[in-house]
């Protein structure tokens, strides 16, 4: 019985290392799932990976073992504790690896996160100093949107200051290119917690709504590189958090946050109605992929934070 209480408990071990599980059921119905493995809050590309079909049982960890060779775990297979032989660092400054599914930040170990139909799955290796937690990007647009969170889609809807006004027209036009039908309202009046919001408006209108004034905070608050000054510039941030430019009239920006472990606002915001029209333009796929925010300026994009030159 000793012999055979050790096997067990070997084999158990062994299948969660693998993040498996009992092994992958039967495939279940809708889109397969996406894969984006990257540095340095976004910037830098390492793995890339889609599934045609997500399976009953099938985990994070799971997908990520299968597209990547080179994956080590720790805590009896439940966390990922380095990919590619890198692994957290105490720094100066600590780096470590973070993941989010559907631009939410995951709150458990990646073998115990399901995956579903849709799914888009990051992981960052960043540094975390100014920022311990991120619980939003934007880089897996049109999610969470299009498929929503934890499998389960959510209703969208679009909130602007002029429901009628180009930033708006132009936000609910790239969420229906996107296949997002999303119906619009004055800002601030919804308080639904089972809606995602999209909120579209100058920082002057945008400023007075709680879900917004957490980017006068910096991303220790926030979780976004960028802030908003009591004067109404647009800070870009490093990713020590500090100031690197400020942002000149005509910009915008596209930013995540968040209050509960499944659920996000979306802020389109700018420095005035040109720079807020432009955020709103912003709103695809190709601009915003793998980044963790984006500041629209009148010469383009720029996700956020601001490249530190002196960083590896």
């Amino acid at each position: 019985m000793t012999r055979l209480a050790a096997v067990v408990s070997a084999l158990a071990v062994a299948l969660a290392a693998a993040g498996c599980g009992l092994g992958a059921g039967e495939a279940q119905e809708g889109d397969g799932a996406t894969l984006r493995v990257t540095r340095d809050f976004g910037a830098q590309l390492l793995h890339g990976a889609e599934r045609e079909a997500v399976r009953e049982g099938d985990t994070v960890m799971r997908f990520l073992q299968e597209a990547v060779d080179d994956v080590d775990t720790g805590y009896g297979g439940r966390f990922v504790s380095g990919i590619d032989g890198l692994r957290m660092d105490e720094g100066p400054p600590p780096r470590d690896w973070f993941y989010w599914v559907n631009g939410i930040e995951a709150s458990v170990g990646a073998a115990e996160y399901e995956l579903h139909p849709g799914d888009v799955v990051h992981w960052d290796y960043r540094r975390w100093d100014a920022a311990m937690r991120i619980p939003a990007i934007v880089g897996a647009f049109p999610e969470p949107f299009l498929h929503g969170i934890g499998g389960e889609r959510v209703p969208v809807r679009v909130e602007c200051a002029e429901p009628e006004g180009p930033a708006c027209e132009t936000a609910k036009d790239k969420l229906g290119e996107a296949g997002v039908a999303a119906p619009s309202s004055v800002i601030g009046t919804s308080s639904r917690p089972d809606v995602l919001r999209v909120l579209v408006a100058p920082w002057s209108r945008m400023r007075a709504l709680n879900s917004a004034r957490v980017l006068t905070e910096g991303p220790g608050v926030s979780g976004v590189f960028a802030r908003f000054s009591d004067d109404g510039r647009l800070q870009l941030l490093g990713p020590d958090g500090e100031p690197v430019r400020t942002a000149p009239a005509g910009s915008g920006l596209v930013a995540a946050v968040a209050y509960a472990k499944t659920k996000a606002v979306w802020l389109v915001t700018g420095v005035d109605e040109a720079g807020t029209e432009r955020a709103a333009g912003a709103l695809d796929a190709a601009t915003l992929r793998d980044a963790f925010a984006v500041a629209v300026l009148p010469e383009g994009p720029v996700k956020l934070p601001v490249a530190d030159a002196g960083e590896e």
